[in-house]
This record gives structure tokens, sequence and C-alpha cells, in this order.
């Protein structure tokens, strides 16, 4: 670890990091287990948090959980995300005219990050959700970003992902993917085709900055039995219109 680093804030993330939609709750013996830690270091850090309101502890059972704090901070980086305010309007649309989920996500580091969602009728459940992060090599909306960074940026996103297969449609290696992503490159658009999860089908188009970098991404997703090759067509050019109008929205001139 750098020396820059403060440990015990670091180690407070840790702990705030534990925390995911399946588990929403942990004692102070499981935050130790996990993290290694002793229970008095850990102890002293949550009572920390706790003060803070990034925790609460229920007076029922003693276990804790995120607190409100965290979503007040969240809800200012979402209101200042500028992308998001500009696409609200263009998802919107695009759900009412396809019918089907529209997500849109943001290039952080090696991962995505969904940062919008707009559910279509009939909707099914979907590894997708606000604030979540996924791989960009098996994702559609990964994929639309991955194959437009440059050269040394996929090298070094490929060095440092763990290329695991989610589906039996999954691409693991590194010479398929880079193949793979020269293609959506030249078309212009990915598509996820069940790589991510089985029986969802999506599509997706890049979006760019005024620097002309690729920072974002926008798709439309659904089950695979809903996209039928004349649907497909509808929906790819409506999405790529959509990723074109944010970027020019973004300062992006071809």
């Amino acid at each position: 670890m750098s020396e820059r680093y403060i440990q015990s804030v670091d180690r407070a993330i840790d702990i705030l990091e534990l925390f995911t939609p399946t588990v929403m709750e942990l004692s102070v013996k499981e935050i130790s287990d996990r993290l290694q830690l002793s229970k008095s270091t850990v102890h002293g850090l949550i009572k920390t948090l706790e003060h803070r309101g990034y925790l609460e502890q229920s007076p029922v059972d003693q276990k804790y959980k995120l607190g409100l704090r965290l979503f007040e901070l969240g809800n200012l980086v979402g209101g200042g995300m500028e992308l998001r305010k500009l696409a609200h309007p263009i998802i919107r649309e695009l759900v009412e005219k396809l019918q089907e989920t529209v997500h849109l996500v943001v290039l952080d580091e090696t991962e995505i990050v969904y940062v919008e969602k707009l559910e279509g009728p009939g909707a099914l459940r979907m590894y997708s959700q606000i604030g979540k992060r996924a791989p960009l090599y098996c994702t559609g909306v990964g994929k639309a970003i991955f194959a437009f960074l440059d050269e040394k940026k996929q090298e070094e996103i490929l060095s440092r992902t763990d290329l695991k297969a989610f589906t039996s449609y999954t691409l693991t290696d590194p010479t398929e993917i880079r193949n793979h992503m020269q293609e959506i490159r030249e078309r212009g658009y990915a598509i996820d085709d069940e790589e991510i999860e089985l029986g969802l089908k999506c599509v997706a188009a890049p979006i760019f900055n005024h620097l002309g970098e690729v920072v974002a991404s926008i798709s439309c997703a659904g089950p695979n039995f809903r996209f039928s090759a004349e649907k497909m067509e509808h929906i790819i050019a409506e999405i790529k219109k959509a990723a074109q109008e944010l970027s020019k929205k973004l300062g992006y001139r071809v």
C-alpha cells in the first residue's frame, strides 16, 4: 500500500464496501472475520462511522447497516451528473418507442457503473441496477465503451480483469475479445447475446465527450425471445441515434 494512504480511512471504506444488495446487515464479528481485523479495531471504526451517520445499528439484533448519510451523498453525486440529466428525456423517449429497458452507464477505471435505468413494460429481473458495477468485456454497455478505448487502455483493462465466464456464451480469451472489439468499433454498436445473463439480449452504443473520448454508453435490453431480426434493426437505429444525440450534447463533433 502507498505510504500516502491513511490506513484507518482505508479500513473504514473497506467496511462500507462489505455491504451489498445481498448483504444488508453485518455484525461486528462478521465484519472482523471478513476483513481479518481484530474486534477492537473494527469496533472503533464502526462507532466512528455510526457517529457520522454512515452506519446504523439495529436495536433488535445489534447488527449494522448502511446509514442515511450515504444515501444523501449518493443523491448529490447522482444529481450532479450532467450526463444523467441530459439523458433522462432521451431515455424516457426510448423506453416509449422500444418498450424495453434502457440503461445508461459510465466508465470508471476498468469497469462500468450503471447510473440510470428505466424499465419498459414487462421488464424481467436483470443483472443491472443503478450503482452496480459490471465488467467491460461481456456486457453490451461495457463492450460499447471498451471497443472505442485506445489500445493501451484496452490492454491495461485486459491485464487487470478476471476474464471469467458468466455463461457459456461469454468470451474469455483475450485474443477473441480483441478481435470482437475491432468488429464492434467498425459497426459502431455492441450486442450482448446472453454473455452476462442467459436469456438476456442487449444493444448498446458509445457516447463521446467534447474531446472525442468515449465516456459512457446507452443500451436497450430485454429477453432474447422479444428481439426479432426486425425489432433488432429498429433498436440498433434508435440506440445509435440516442448515443449520437447525447454525444452532441456533451460537445462531441465528428
